[in-house]
């Protein structure tokens, strides 16, 4: 069913892709999404994510949907396997729609929200023709996008599948009696690494005090946790619980990843003192 919470205050459609700013490739969307729903509201979220990263694409969108109102629909575009035979997906969550390609982009919402349904979008007369093979986000997914805007219920577009694409983020595990060891999900643009530890995982990490700990990461040992960036000293490495919920290695006015050697991927080790640690990974 067609939610209506966001319609009567003028439609919202988010962009969220890995185009940058350089090209004709987004404004291109959004005169597709206008054409056919005039009234929408387009908010760009990101168009920074990093080519072809689809982690990166998952990890953006996950940290921004909830923010905008019930009725949204969000187009989230990181695609390197356009025009082959993955499919076009139509998910929705009861408060928000999300029109993307079957790579797992969405894995994370999935994991976040209850009641998820998704369709394979086969309605071409909803296409812009011809599609091009090397721009759906034009052909395919804006139009869906404009269309869902204007009202069309999300039913139309396809049948719901289950077979879909969905992956899970790396997971910290056990590497000793009272070692974990994690990895740098992404770096953001201040240099900034963010880990896959939460609370969670090293709860007694975020007690107050703090268990006694270091983090090694690179050739770099941690002692230091931080409540805010500016409670550091100049070029010193800390770690700090970042608003996306994760552990994040920092540094005030400097990139901790260039001050550790370090970048997405790279292993993150936390070494705690006393008792040992559990796993939460698999």
């Amino acid at each position: 069913m067609r939610n209506e919470d966001a319609l009567a205050n003028g439609p919202i459609v988010t962009l969220t892709t890995d185009f940058g700013h350089s090209d004709h490739f987004v404004g291109t969307m959004k005169g597709v999404i206008l054409n056919i729903a005039p009234e929408a509201q387009i908010i760009d979220i990101c168009h920074s994510v990093q080519a072809f990263d689809i982690l990166d694409g998952a990890l953006t969108i996950t940290q921004a949907y909830s923010y905008f109102p019930s009725g949204t629909t969000h187009v989230v575009v990181v695609d390197p396997g356009v025009g082959s035979a993955r499919r076009p997906l139509l998910m929705s969550t009861g408060k928000h729609y999300f029109v993307a390609p079957d790579n797992g982009v969405l894995s994370l919402i999935m994991d976040r929200e209850e009641g998820v349904r998704v369709r394979h979008i086969t309605g071409q007369h909803y296409f812009l023709q011809p599609v091009s093979s090397t721009f759906h986000a034009r052909d395919v997914f804006a139009p869906v996008a404009g269309y869902l805007a204007k009202g069309i219920d999300s039913q139309k577009f396809g049948d719901e599948i289950s077979d879909y694409v969905r992956f899970s983020a790396p997971k910290p595990k056990a590497a000793g009696d009272k070692t974990l060891r994690g990895v740098v999900l992404k770096v953001d643009r201040f240099g900034n690494l963010v880990t896959n530890f939460t609370p969670h995982d090293v709860p007694s990490l975020f007690h107050s005090p703090p268990a006694r700990f270091k983090i090694v990461i690179g050739n770099r040992e941690i002692t230091q946790l931080h409540n805010a960036y500016a409670d550091a000293l100049p070029n010193e490495l800390f770690g700090i619980l970042g608003s996306m919920g994760y552990l994040e290695i920092a540094s005030t006015r400097a990139s901790a990843a260039q001050l550790a050697g370090s970048g997405k991927g790279s292993e993150v080790h936390i070494v705690l003192e006393g008792a040992a640690v559990a796993s939460s990974g698999n």
